[in-house]
């Protein structure tokens, strides 16, 4: 997926959290990275990289990852579980916007 096109999903499909107040992100050559701030002291930090095809998002409260969904060369996609963040859950391939549900879940859950 390029730059742009995960970008532009990335935005939408954040547009329907209600909890995000900030988004900030930052696109230097193949790589974009950035925060999606929620209310309260979590946000979603958010990552990829066009050329190797990494993705990553982690939920973060304070200085902790919470849970996240990552996809590498080493592991592939993968889950980091609410449950047990340090895990690595094999998963299949996610859309963008399969991932942000997914956020929006597990922070309907935390409530």
């Amino acid at each position: 997926m390029d730059i742009r096109a995960f970008v532009e999903e990335l935005l939408d499909a954040l547009a329907g959290v209600e909890e995000v107040e900030q988004v900030t992100l930052q696109a230097e050559g193949p790589v974009v990275s950035g925060r999606a701030y929620l209310r309260g002291d979590m946000f979603l930090s958010f990552y990829h990289n066009e050329e190797t095809g990494t993705i990553a998002f982690a939920l973060i409260k304070g200085q902790d990852r919470m849970w996240g969904i990552d996809c590498d060369g080493i592991r592939g996609w993968h889950l980091h579980p609410v449950e047990a963040p340090e895990q690595h859950v094999a998963i299949s391939s996610l859309d963008v916007s399969d991932i942000i549900q997914q956020l929006i879940q597990v922070l309907a859950d935390a409530k």
